[in-house]
């Protein structure tokens, strides 16, 4: 199918008025002046705007059902502060209307897994909206372990597990620990009880997936920051509020943040300082970092206001399209697939009547792996 006269933005390039072909669920061919093949479908988009299709870096949706209590809230296993062994695929369902609105509002990936009231909670994965078996949506099962740090474990567990900051970083290193013993035995071929929760904690030592902290403090965030390094391990700094303070650490660690949520009421102590400025004063300091909605904090299908209000606070237009494109498919890792328009990748992609992050934009369509989904 071949795609005329439309103002791209690849998020590889500048915008440029141009064509695209997509076959076989790719983009195939991204340029001017193409030409249409053996009477291929040919659409012509003059006066529209394309746009690759959103990414969510950090969420739940499909985790916390709406409209409903108890028994569509599959978020949070409080009964233990270490369960590595949770899988957020086992907790989600992508028939939920939330998934829809994303869908929707041009929200083709995201990036979804437990919340943050354990010290590790299990794995995230990451799948298109699209769909109604998440086996099939999903694209990357899992993508990240979650970790959390701060007020949320010790309000979970006060005078249970939990007290202090200590003991969470404590049971964090001891479980780091205990897994590195664990595959050092495991691969040296002795005999060992199985452990499904060290198990699950593997593939974050062998720096095949990353934990993925929730930390809203500065000084939480360079927990986050010692314990990697101690354990030579890969992390996400996940919400990252106080992160103007500590710019330079953060830039020194290598490690990507990723912004938000900031449309919704300060509600604990530790995010006294969320502000939409902080997306801009990371791309000053050169950090990769995405915008996030963590939804249902805020609606998915908020995620490009959320981008809009982060352009407001001094975010360059392109610097907060990318936020929600292709800088979390880089954190993902799963730029070589998703977030920008280019050759080969998939064709998830949005058709606009403005800009992106224009509040009076209006979404014409939106394409999943070169099928029109809405």
């Amino acid at each position: 199918m071949l795609f005329k006269n439309a103002t791209i933005y690849t998020m590889e390039q500048d915008p440029f008025i141009g064509d695209f072909r997509v076959n076989k669920g790719v983009f195939t061919e991204i340029g001017k002046n193409l030409e249409p093949q053996n009477n291929e479908d040919t659409q012509d988009l003059t006066g529209f705007n394309v746009y690759p299709g959103m990414v969510e870096a950090h969420c739940h949706l499909g985790m916390e059902e709406t409209a409903i209590g108890f028994e569509g809230n599959d978020l949070n296993e409080i009964t233990n502060p270490i369960t590595p062994n949770m899988r957020g695929i086992d907790g989600c369902n992508p028939m939920d209307e939330t998934v829809q609105t994303a869908l929707e509002a041009g929200i083709t990936t995201v990036a979804a897994g437990p919340g943050s009231a354990n010290v590790i909670g299990g794995t995230f994965f990451a799948y298109k909206t699209k769909g109604n078996c998440i086996d099939e949506m999903t694209i990357q099962n899992p993508i990240a372990m979650k970790a959390a740090f701060g007020e949320n474990p010790k309000n979970c567990y006060k005078g249970k597990n939990i007290d202090t900051r200590m003991q969470i970083s404590a049971l964090l290193r001891e479980t780091l620990a205990k897994t590195k013993e664990y595959m050092m035995k495991k691969e040296a071929g002795k005999d060992l009880d199985y452990d499904q929760k060290l198990e699950a904690m593997i593939p974050v030592i062998k720096k095949e997936i990353p934990l993925k902290c929730h930390a809203h403090r500065a000084d939480d965030m360079l927990t986050a920051i010692r314990i990697a390094k101690e354990y030579d391990i890969e992390i996400t700094l996940d919400h990252a509020t106080d992160s103007q303070v500590i710019l330079d650490q953060i830039k020194e660690s290598g490690f990507p943040c990723i912004c938000g949520p900031s449309l919704c009421h300060k509600d604990k102590f530790e995010c006294a300082n969320d502000s939409f400025e902080t997306p801009n004063k990371m791309y000053e300091k050169g950090i990769l970092f995405a915008i996030t909605t963590d939804s249902p904090f805020n609606p998915q299908q908020y995620l490009p206001i959320n981008a809009a209000l982060a352009h407001k606070a001094g975010l360059p237009e392109n610097e907060a399209i990318k936020a929600i494109t292709i800088n979390p498919a880089k954190i993902l890792h799963l730029d070589n697939r998703v977030g920008s328009i280019k050759s080969g990748k998939d064709a998830d992609f949005i058709i606009c009547t403005k800009s992106l992050i224009d509040l009076n934009n209006t979404i014409k369509n939106v394409y999943i792996n070169g099928t029109k989904a809405v």
